[in-house]
């Protein structure tokens, strides 16, 4: 049986299965100030072979576990997302974004989420890809439709009400944003009362790939200083980049901790809701 990749994949690697039918590639490219520029991007470039999946109209749903910015899409759109996609059972799905896998995470948690393992990301995404001069393609591209029917792992969710009791929650966010000295995009500025922060760029080296598994491994065991990985939580502004954490964390060898989808956009939408700034420890 053929490897499967579960993490991270290679550009070089990705590139030598370009033309192997089994393989789904998925471009995830977004920008939070225009959401019309991811797909124009695609459009305009992507790595041949991938088709698109957008943030906003496929990576997220309307309210039902959260009310967040990006609220989690159901079982049922995410099955016929996945079949649209041309993803079965046995398909090995690369994910790939504009922005060193802020976005690309996201589609990656949903798949596991949805028990489909043999999903990675590309390290270093579409600029790794550029800078390698490897193939690319214009304009829309299609796979076969697929037939995927899967049931979520709830256990891996965590919704609002259920936040207070979580043994440690982990702010994904910008320092300045989980302090509250800034916040551009939620009704409210600070974090979670009891939150430590881990930005999700500090899963990054100074080229934009990630950092080898021994070193996140040694972060993020300092990080969440003996709790059990399983009960910890991760949130950020809406559940995006919480899951390159997420991501993170699995290519360190770690168990799955848990995700709080709605993440600080869902707990501030209520004035009535605790609000801490400043350092948690």
């Amino acid at each position: 049986m053929a490897d499967i990749f579960t993490t991270l994949i290679d550009k070089r690697t990705l590139a030598n299965h370009l033309q192997d039918p089994d393989w789904i590639i998925v471009d995830c490219s977004y920008d939070l100030a225009d959401k019309n520029a991811g797909r124009n991007a695609y459009l305009e470039a992507h790595i041949e072979g991938a088709v698109f999946a957008d943030v906003h109209d496929d990576l997220s749903g309307p309210p039902v576990t959260d009310s967040g910015r990006h609220p989690l899409p159901t079982e049922e759109a995410l099955n016929r997302l996945f079949s649209r996609l041309g993803i079965n059972k046995d398909s090995q799905v690369i994910v790939y974004d504009n922005a060193y896998a802020c976005f690309a995470g996201r589609l990656w948690w949903m798949l596991r989420y949805m028990g489909h393992e043999a999903v990675a990301v590309l390290d270093g995404g579409r600029q790794g890809w550029e800078q390698a001069g490897l193939p690319d393609a214009a304009g829309e591209e299609g796979n076969i439709p697929g037939h995927y029917e899967s049931e979520a792992i709830m256990d891996w969710l965590v919704t609002i009400d259920s936040v207070p009791a979580a043994e440690l929650l982990v702010d994904s966010r910008d320092p300045q944003r989980y302090r509250g000295e800034v916040e551009p995009l939620d009704k409210a500025a600070g974090h979670i009362p009891g939150a430590i922060n881990r930005f999700w760029k500090n899963n990054l080296d100074n080229g934009g790939f990630f950092k080898d598994s021994d070193q996140l491994r040694m972060e993020f065991d300092m990080c969440m200083g003996g709790t059990d990985v399983n009960k910890t939580v991760f949130y950020c502004g809406s559940g995006i980049t919480a899951c390159h954490n997420l991501l993170a964390v699995a290519h360190a060898g770690l168990d799955s901790p848990r995700l709080y989808a709605g993440s600080w956009s869902d707990w501030c939408s209520d004035p009535g809701r605790p609000v801490a700034t400043g350092e948690d420890h």
